[in-house]
């Protein structure tokens, strides 16, 4: 988790989405396991494409050379994934929630910290194992373009932080 001091500045594709009054109090990146199914892809077409290769196929230079383009195939598609795991972004600042993702199309889900009535994580065995999880937020009956937030790195302590912040202490103006 990284919070995001007063001196610290967010990657430019984020502070492009800030209101001048705005300041960051935490940003994160979309935890790596998003890239699990991806990488499962590339290594077992990387396997089957090996085992093809010293088969029968790979006397037929057209199949082998159809099955290692396909092949080329998900390493180029496993590459995309990361470089879009690269520059999106959970972010909560003073009044808002973001999620900035995509590459190409770039798409900036947002819901005010004043409208959340409702927040919850959830995390799976395989989550709890490798420390992800999930945000489900909700309003008061409204249908907002930020309601689930997959892949939370550290979702316990972001959880904490933006309860904090939504719900803040009745004991916080007495100081």
């Amino acid at each position: 988790m990284r919070l995001v001091t007063p001196g610290d500045s967010a990657p430019a594709s984020v502070n492009r989405y800030l209101l001048p009054h705005e300041h960051q109090v935490i940003t994160v990146r979309r935890h790596p396991a998003v890239l699990m199914r991806p990488v499962a892809e590339v290594l077992g077409g990387l396997v089957i494409a090996g085992v093809l290769s010293n088969t029968g196929i790979g006397n037929n230079s057209t199949a082998l050379a159809i099955i290692w383009w396909v092949w080329l195939l998900l390493l180029v598609r496993f590459v995309w994934k990361v470089a879009e795991w690269s520059v999106d972004y959970f972010v909560i600042t003073s009044a808002r929630m973001l999620l900035t993702t995509g590459l190409l199309t770039r798409r900036v889900n947002m819901m005010p910290l004043a409208k959340v009535t409702d927040m919850r994580f959830e995390r799976s065995v395989l989550g709890r194992m490798i420390g992800y999880g999930s945000f489900i937020l909700e309003s008061a009956g409204q249908d907002q373009a930020l309601s689930k937030v997959d892949f939370v790195p550290y979702p316990e302590q972001l959880y904490l932080e933006v309860c904090g912040m939504i719900f803040p202490s009745k004991d916080a103006g007495d100081d």
